[in-house]
């Protein structure tokens, strides 16, 4: 470590030091000041975990708490930091053993035949959640890491993560996304070092065979040119006037588009197509949906807003995650839970102006 990181390292374990002190007489204020640091990249650790955002923020309260009732407990010559992450994937390991893994529909159920009515939402299932990138601001990540913050954090990779068992996938993530050395792993596990080197072998095998690194899909993810900026300028104009000649000619031919909470799924352009002129664009007097941009797992995403005629409103339906490939759409994936709008900072209504109503006719594909 150079002597300036040196010199920042012991500045700020003196600072918590001094932090830690009052909270240990029970100050609040001063726990939470010691605390609060680190919660944006603790819910990302927990979001890895789990795959949901809201059992993330669920997990790090939880940490907290677990940390407030055992601060006498704390031993100096251990990094605070490290301490929470301790408490933060135990509590989370504890939280996996209540329920089971997170999946997507692609990962549960065949393609859907759009002739067939779609399935409403399955309660029997846990789906996978977005996350929103604005929640990554700030966080930093070793350098030694073999995942990048974003590479990590994408909707790929999270799905891939599901398919590891609990402590490999803790273990991978300690080591490999976080950049802890395998004695660090072993301590805060409270396993063997052997143990560690193990579960890491396993866990990267099974990560070979389901996770694909796309340097193609990172650029595009990461930059918005000009080219992949008019894609999604005629991809928001596509939902907002029905046109879905235009929506299937930005797909890839094998593209697949999913709206979780529901486990159908569709894959290729003709059935995708089917579905939508059945269901979300059925033709109508007045425009049904609009689109607002965000971001989510390193990724282009929207705002879904449905219209409501009666209130002259548009209310949030869904948040769109999307993925490029070749300068085509891949996937579609429609996250039906309103309540994660907030977390985008996105409205859950707004007014609708009638003058800027599109017209929405509902084009089809021929």
């Amino acid at each position: 470590m150079r002597p300036f990181a040196q010199q920042f390292r012991k500045m700020l374990n003196s600072i918590e030091m001094s932090h830690l002190v009052e909270a240990r007489t029970g100050d609040k204020h001063q726990f939470s000041q010691l605390t609060e640091p680190y919660r944006a990249e603790l819910q990302g650790h927990c979001y890895r975990m789990l795959g949901s955002l809201e059992d993330a923020e669920d997990l790090v309260q939880e940490t907290f708490l677990r940390a407030w009732q055992s601060l006498d407990k704390f031993v100096k010559n251990v990094s605070f930091r490290a301490w929470l992450y301790k408490i933060a994937t135990n509590a989370c390991l504890d939280a996996i053993d209540k329920r089971s893994r997170r999946a997507l529909p692609m990962m549960t159920h065949a393609p859907a035949n759009p002739h067939l009515p779609h399935i409403p939402g399955a309660e029997e299932f846990l789906w996978l959640e977005p996350y929103p990138d604005i929640s990554l601001s700030g966080v930093g990540i070793n350098p030694e890491a073999r995942y990048s913050l974003r590479e990590s954090i994408r909707l790929a990779f999270i799905v891939a993560l599901q398919s590891l068992p609990p402590r490999q996938r803790a273990v991978l993530l300690l080591r490999d996304v976080l950049g802890w050395q395998a004695k660090e792993v072993a301590e805060h596990l409270e396993i063997t070092l052997s143990a560690v080197n193990s579960l890491l072998h396993r866990a990267r095998t099974t990560m070979r065979k389901h996770y694909h690194q796309s340097s193609e899909v990172e650029v595009i993810d990461r930059s918005l040119d000009s080219t992949t900026q008019l894609l999604l300028d005629r991809y928001v104009q596509a939902w907002e006037t029905a046109d879905i000649q235009t929506l299937v000619s930005l797909l890839k031919q094998d593209a697949t588009f999913a709206m979780p909470p529901s486990p159908s799924w569709y894959q290729g352009r003709e059935a995708i197509q089917i579905f939508l002129a059945a269901t979300l664009f059925v033709p109508q007097p007045n425009q049904r949906w609009q689109l607002r941009p965000s971001r989510a797992n390193d990724q282009p995403a929207f705002g879904l807003y449905e219209y409501d005629p009666d209130e002259h409103t548009f209310r949030a339906a869904a948040i769109q995650v999307l993925t490029y490939q070749n300068s085509h759409l891949a996937d579609i994936i429609t996250f039906l839970k309103p309540t994660l709008f907030p977390h985008f900072d996105l409205p859950l209504e707004f007014e609708a102006d009638p003058g800027h109503l599109r017209p929405y006719t509902g084009t089809s594909a021929p």
